[in-house]
């Protein structure tokens, strides 16, 4: 088994940062300014990626249209038949009074045209539920296939990608965007169609019965469409400006909490409580903007209704009393100016909430056309089993960015079974050495062998299942102890586990806790201190039994009691195998068989710890600033 994703997860950590400090080259983090942006680029080329996204569930797409449309369909014509029936009731009862009599509903005097009314708004009824539902299949499964995408994706993103993206800006396009996504297909679709035919339509009925009301209604019809345009325009921009404030304060809270023991420990708990203040009065003031903008729309439009109905009301009554309509008419006529003039206002927020949907997409497309590593060749090669170890770079040139090269010309050869140092300043290029080794990233010149095979003739999992493990940044996940000691070997038994704990000396504290093997840890792991978090790390590679050690600055966070108890259990598990060791503390590899001094990314010199002493170049020169 190779170390754990996640340890490659926290290498990865380690690049933008600097790799401790040599991404020279590197670009800048995406703060994710572009996916605040509401409006997509390309519209049409988006709305078509979802529909090929869509193959094989379309067909659910074509139902919920069609159901739509015939949902309107009754809908509209409810109100023309409601006019038969009212007129047909209204003689009904005309003709009893005249004749003396009581008028009583019954299934030939009225009442089966009543049925027939009341069974066309259940069909309408029928017909909408149906499109709620297909359509919210239809949503949630185009969903689960643009996740599967993503998530299939990330796995195939270089180390590069990372680099230039924050962490929260991927999971918000895995997570919110497909969520806004899935949610306007949902209602945002359907609700357009609704509201455009039902417009049209109940426009269209209108007019059949008065052309001259129908031009009255348009007049208004076209003054709500300007002011919700208008409206609607001042409500993206201000939209725009709560999510950048939102973003804003985001950070700051982050922040705040993460390096809540620094602040605490230099004093300045109230200017971090300024700062979120300042941020949140910010977003205060832009959201009541925004909310202002949006709620206002709509008791305008509604007056605007309201004053229609009135002046429509007017003119028709005038109509009515000239027999120029009939009271069936009347009402229907009434029933079509309601159903027309909600379209009006849901229209645009609907084509708003649509080219969020969109913009969203277009974000979620834009990771799924990030450039990928490159794929494993179609027939790997593997070294001769068992792997011995041997490790070469031969003539390695590497940089971050094309035109920033870090790495020229590196060449150095590990024999199996040795011990190799990589030590340096800060930025020398220590990390990067070993993320070429593991394929992290891909040598721009130059090859990298393990007993002879070049690794980019081998297939990545192959490559990584020689390799153990050992970050400075120590990883956990929320799970048992013994979940993850053995999360490089899930199949270990829970003898297997407690050995290679008690070789990295975890054992002893492991029996300290209440629950032992079993103590739940959280994500932070904060019920163990930092350096029994890192014994754990240890105790993982250990349980791994790999052909290949790195260990990057394993002993970092451990007293130095502890460290040369783990020192002599590394020392106990790397014999037999190549191990590399990234070193600040010299005096842990003064016994490496190999020692690399790196600088700005060059090999500078190699050799014995004696041999370079004796050369009295830069490693003694580091050698004796810290043993001075």
């Amino acid at each position: 088994m190779a170390s754990d994703e996640r340890d490659k997860a926290a290498a990865l950590r380690k690049a933008p940062d600097g790799i401790e400090g040599e991404r020279v080259g590197a670009a800048p983090a995406d703060g994710g300014a572009e996916g605040d942006s509401e409006v997509p680029s390309d519209a049409m080329g988006t709305a078509r990626r979802l529909w090929e996204s869509a193959r094989g569930i379309r067909w659910r797409l074509v139902v919920s249209a069609i159901a739509t449309v015939l949902y309107v369909a009754f809908s509209l014509a409810a109100p023309a038949y409601s006019a038969y029936v009212v007129d047909l009731v209204w003689r009904n009862v005309q003709e009893s009074f005249a004749q003396g009599r009581d008028y009583v509903v019954t299934m030939e005097n009225g009442g089966r045209q009543i049925l027939t009314f009341f069974s066309l708004w259940t069909v309408s009824w029928a017909f909408y539920s149906v499109q709620s539902f297909v359509m919210s299949s239809f949503a949630e499964r185009l969903n689960l296939r643009l996740r599967g995408l993503i998530s299939a994706k990330l796995g195939r993103l270089p180390l590069s990608y990372y680099d230039r993206h924050q962490p929260g800006d991927t999971i918000s396009r895995a997570t919110n965007d497909l969520d806004k996504v899935s949610e306007v297909l949902q209602r945002g679709v359907m609700q357009l169609i609704i509201s455009a035919v039902t417009l049209v339509g109940a426009v269209v009925m209108m007019a059949r019965y008065s052309v001259v009301l129908t031009l009255v209604f348009c007049c208004f019809a076209a003054a709500s469409a300007l002011l919700t345009k208008v409206v609607a325009a001042r409500t993206l921009s201000i939209a725009s400006r709560r999510q950048e404030a939102l973003g804003t304060l985001t950070g700051k809270v982050e922040e705040a909490y993460s390096g809540r023991a620094v602040i605490k420990a230099f004093g300045r708990e109230g200017d971090s409580l300024d700062d979120i203040r300042a941020c949140s009065e910010d977003l205060a003031r832009t959201s009541a903007q925004a909310d202002f903008v949006t709620n206002a729309i709509s008791p305008a439009i509604r007056f605007l209704t309201r004053l229609c109905q009135v002046v429509v009301g007017l003119m028709a009554g005038s109509m009515l009393i000239a027999g120029r309509l009939s009271v069936g008419v009347f009402q229907a006529f009434f029933q079509y100016v309601t159903q027309a003039t909600e379209p009006l206002t849901q229209l645009s927020l609907t084509v708003n909430m649509l080219q969020g949907a969109l913009a969203a997409a277009e974000r979620v497309f834009a990771l799924l056309d990030e450039d990928e590593v490159e794929p494993d060749p179609a027939e790997p090669e593997l070294p001769a089993s068992p792997v011995r170890g041997r490790v070469a770079f031969e003539h390695v040139r590497f940089g971050y960015s094309p035109d920033r090269p870090l790495m020229r010309d590196v060449s150095f050869v590990a024999e199996p079974g040795q011990k190799v140092a990589i030590v340096g300043a800060t930025g020398a290029g220590k990390t990067t050495l070993v993320n070429l080794l593991m394929r992290f990233y891909e040598v721009d010149g130059g090859r990298i062998t393990i007993d002879g095979v070049d690794t980019r003739r081998m297939a990545r999992s192959d490559l990584r299942a020689q390799f153990g493990m050992v970050l400075q940044d120590s990883w956990l996940f929320e799970g048992t102890i013994e979940q993850n000691i053995a999360y490089g070997r899930p199949g270990a038994t829970h003898d297997e586990v407690v050995a290679a704990a008690k070789a990295a000396h975890v054992d002893f504290f492991v029996h300290t806790l209440p629950k032992g093997y079993q103590t739940m840890l959280s994500n932070e792991a904060e019920e163990i201190s930092q350096g029994q978090r890192q014994l754990l790390t240890i105790a993982r590679a250990m349980l791994v039994d790999p052909a290949i050690l790195i260990l990057d600055e394993a002993t970092s966070s451990v007293d130095t009691r502890t460290e040369q108890a783990i020192v002599h259990a590394m020392e106990t598990a790397m014999e037999g195998r190549t191990s590399f060791v990234i070193a600040h503390r010299l005096s842990t590899i003064v016994d490496a068989d190999l020692i690399l001094v790196m600088d700005h990314g060059t090999i500078v010199e190699q050799g014995s710890h004696a041999q370079l002493l004796a050369a009295g170049g830069a490693y003694a020169e580091l050698y004796q600033s810290q043993f001075a």
